[in-house]
């Protein structure tokens, strides 16, 4: 079975392409239309589609559209009720229902050749569950949470996969939401709602949870597999903080706060998913799942052995999920994920011809990986554009920005060539082999989606990767899967002693991850970054500005 997944009504627009069980192409439109989240989630956008990232993965397959058996639109129109039924404040959510019943027809216009008779609904959270329960490795039984936003009706879906079959346990109905209340609070924050999340957690790290107590007054598990979360009056907490202005520590005290009844909530939504299926793994996925806080405190307090979670965890992965839902369905054995490299990329002589045109000079060393090396042990910021772009969120060592982990100076030092708030931590990207000795958490961690204490002996050697809690987001690298990498960190640790890499996403504050090698170019030149390592080719940043040189070559 050929199926397309789409995902497009709310947020994070994607497409993914799974063809007989494999996935073989996932993508978000953002990377191609270069507005972050590919757009707001208002039912005023909710008609736009993935068209670039739908295309390029028929392309990528050599299908066009009338080839595929069937697409996958994760929203199911006949199971959602009006909003003020639902208890939400959304007056033009009736929009967005009436552009999700004619989704088959605006894919048609969309992909011309299209038959709109194989569009399929599927519900959204089933989809989320999918994500999670079929991509998983050695899943074949497990259990599965999804808590996000909102989808048609509910918020929240607990289920379990049983080989090919998918049986949804328990869904908590709007207006409840974990996902709606973080997203409140965001915005509170003056942080950018369904965007900002993520600065949500990081700034918790700098409070301490002394609202906890009002808090669980209006967040609550009611003991059933379901919650309230509903109707929290921010401002008696903390006043709004303008988007200009500063944090204070009652900012961050309500952060801490907010971040400690999630936490209890889900352990609680765990248990009582493990009390009726007994199994050994977890699946998470849904937009809540991208808290690697609250995920670490599941791993650590659950009763599951092991924890999984999709790396697109957000909307985005509903697209990856409704086409493996169809085509578990079909009767194809779903393959789980290899890894979150499922987008873009160019041979050798693709990019050397994009720097060709660029007229950018170069060198071709003989390991690319030994020439990063050694620039990031000179205390040099390395934008690395290597392989296939990463699906999700997360940069995973292919879009990524390096740098040095053992001068403290470099956190401040990236976040201002990110054009980020000094009060978010980057990560290390650190050998598979090496992480036991210097992080403590759920391993290994391929997706960067779990926090690790970072061994008190490591601190003051890797401080740029360490938050204020003295935990870091680590990403673990398994040579096999990711030789380049893997041979960039050897060659680093023998030249510095540390196994260890900051790595965090090439981009700049507002944009989406680089995608394309004129991105890649482009960010290069407007961010003191100083060597450009795209395929096998090194830019470097004095060459590039270095006029009448003629020192170096241009890529042929």
């Amino acid at each position: 079975m050929r199926i397309l997944g789409i995902n497009a009504l709310f947020h994070d627009p994607a497409a993914a392409l799974v063809i007989d069980g494999r996935t073989v192409a996932a993508a978000e439109e953002e990377r191609f239309s270069r507005r972050k989240h590919g757009k707001r989630p208002l039912p005023f956008s909710a008609w736009e589609l993935p068209e670039q990232a739908a295309a390029w993965c028929l392309k990528r397959a050599g299908l066009r559209p009338q080839d595929l058996d069937a697409v996958a639109y994760s929203f199911d129109p006949a199971l959602a009720r009006p909003a003020d039924a639902m208890g939400l404040d959304d007056p033009w959510d009736h929009l967005r229902l009436t552009y999700a019943r004619e989704a088959p027809n605006f894919l048609r216009t969309a992909l011309p050749g299209l038959d709109p008779e194989t569009v399929r609904f599927v519900p959204h959270h089933m989809a989320h569950a999918a994500s999670g329960a079929y991509a998983a490795p050695d899943a074949d039984t497990c259990s599965v949470l999804v808590l996000d936003g909102r989808g048609e009706r509910a918020s929240h879906l607990a289920a379990r996969r049983v080989g090919g079959r998918l049986e949804p346990l328990r869904a908590q109905d709007l207006p409840h939401s974990l996902g709606l209340v973080y997203e409140e609070l965001t915005e509170h924050l003056g942080f950018l709602r369904s965007s900002d999340e993520f600065k949500v957690m990081a700034l918790a790290s700098h409070g301490t949870p002394r609202m906890l107590p009002e808090l669980r007054r209006y967040v609550y598990p009611t003991g059933d597999g379901g919650f309230h979360a509903a109707g929290v009056p921010w401002a008696e907490l903390c006043a709004p903080r303008g988007p200009d202005e500063p944090w204070t520590q009652g900012h961050a005290d309500v952060a801490a706060s907010a971040q400690a009844v999630l936490e209890e909530t889900l352990l609680d939504l765990v248990r009582w998913v493990h009390g009726r299926t007994h199994d050994s793994v977890l699946t998470l996925a849904g937009g809540v799942a991208l808290n690697c806080v609250a995920n670490s405190r599941i791993a650590r307090e659950g009763p599951f052995s092991r924890v999984w979670v999709q790396p697109a965890a957000g909307d985005a992965g509903t697209a990856l999920g409704g086409a493996l839902l169809l085509s578990a369905g079909a009767g194809d054995a779903p393959e789980p994920m290899n890894g979150a490299d499922l987008g873009r990329d160019w041979s050798d002589a693709e990019l050397g011809a994009w720097l060709k045109t660029a007229a950018v000079p170069c060198e071709k060393p003989e390991d690319i990986a030994v020439t990063v090396a050694r620039a990031l042990a000179g205390n040099g910021i390395v934008a690395w554009f290597q392989g296939r772009s990463e699906y999700g969120p997360r940069a995973l060592g292919h879009r990524s920005l390096l740098a040095h982990p053992g001068h403290a100076g470099n956190l401040e030092r990236l976040n201002d060539v990110k054009g980020r708030e000094q009060f978010r931590p980057v990560a290390p990207m650190v050998l598979a082999d090496r992480a036991a000795e210097i992080f403590n958490g759920p391993l290994p961690s391929p997706y960067m989606l779990f926090v690790h204490d970072v061994a008190p002996a490591w601190r003051d050697r890797v401080p740029a990767v360490v938050h204020v809690d003295g935990t870091a987001r680590i990403q673990t690298v398994d040579p096999a899967r990711e030789p380049l990498l893997a041979r960039m960190l050897r060659e680093f640790e023998r030249l510095t002693g540390l196994p260890v890499v900051v790595n965090t996403s090439l981009n700049t504050a507002g944009r989406p991850m680089v995608d394309d090698p004129r991105d890649a170019l482009e960010c290069f030149g407007s961010s003191p970054v100083d060597l450009l390592a795209i395929g096998p080719y090194a830019v470097r940043r004095g060459a590039l500005f270095r006029t009448g040189d003629g020192g170096e070559e241009v890529a042929r």
